[in-house]
């Protein structure tokens, strides 16, 4: 196989990161769906997750810290042909663009979102995040988290989110798979990749998830177009963690709701070329 996303330069990760994993799972997964780099869009915001497509082959757009999600369905609009991907860390997604979250479900526009979440704001030196557990101890809650942490993925549930899934930094072949999946999925699809950060998180460790993740999708009784009976699942945490596709539902993408786009992508449609003078009169 043609290693065409391969990893292009140097990274500024910490040794060990659980970014490497995502990064190495990302690059296999576009590969094994034959895409090219020229077709692909990556659109990340800012911190150690954002920094991936910098890493990979493919077209790539850094926007500000949590505003990930409305640049890449403006791209999506701009260009549906595109294969637009969305990354960003657990504070980029859930903290500072958490009200952009909630209404990429809303709107089920066609991209995939993979969320790095390792718990911590990485990049800012290990402050607690929305997905800290209650009790975590970090430079910025001495005492311990006193908040309920944010589950992504009930919340995803709850606005009827199209394709909801969670993986695992350390199984590339399951998260390549899941990846696979999101992408081919025609709506918003959801990834949240749970990550070990080994230089500010000394809880959730490797070692710590391995002996707890479990793939949901092994279970014939489970079914991920039950909405309730995945909205329960997501709620799972603690000794048994799952992972895998937790619910899929069929709605209407944003895009094949807009009447510009029946033509195709707005970039391979002529423009059009009103009278000045019609366009002015409407505002006298």
């Amino acid at each position: 196989m043609n290693k065409l996303f391969a990893i292009c330069r140097e990274t500024a990760w910490c040794p060990g990161c659980g970014n490497f994993g995502i990064l190495n799972a990302l690059s296999q997964a576009l590969d094994g769906l034959g895409l090219e780099p020229k077709d692909v869009l990556f659109v990340s915001g800012i911190g150690q997750a954002g920094k991936t497509p910098h890493y990979i082959k493919g077209n790539v757009l850094n926007t500000l810290h949590g505003r990930t999600l409305p640049t890449a369905t403006g791209a999506k609009i701009a260009n549906s042909g595109l294969t637009v991907i969305a990354i960003g860390g657990d504070g980029d997604g859930y903290a500072e663009g958490g009200n952009h979250f909630i209404h990429a479900l809303r709107r089920n526009i066609d991209i995939t979102y993979l969320v790095h979440n390792n718990q911590v704001f990485g990049l800012t030196k290990g402050q607690a995040s929305p997905s800290s557990d209650s009790g975590m101890m970090t430079g910025t809650t001495p005492w311990g988290v006193y908040n309920e942490p944010f589950n992504p993925l009930a919340a995803a549930i709850s606005m009827n989110g199209s394709f909801v899934a969670r993986s695992f930094a350390g199984d590339q072949e399951h998260l390549a798979k899941t990846i696979q999946a999101a992408v081919k999925h025609p709506g918003f699809a959801l990834v949240d990749i749970l990550q070990p950060c080994v230089t500010f998180n000394k809880i959730n460790t490797y070692q710590w998830y391995r002996a707890r993740v479990y793939d949901l999708n092994q279970d014939p009784d489970y079914d991920f177009t039950n909405r309730r009976q995945a909205w329960e699942k997501s709620w799972e945490w603690g000794e048994r963690i799952p992972i895998g596709i937790f619910y899929r539902s069929e709605r209407p993408t944003l895009c094949d709701q807009l009447p510009a786009l029946k033509n195709g992508p707005l970039v391979r449609q002529p423009i059009p070329c009103p009278n000045i003078d019609q366009v002015l009169a409407q505002f006298r």
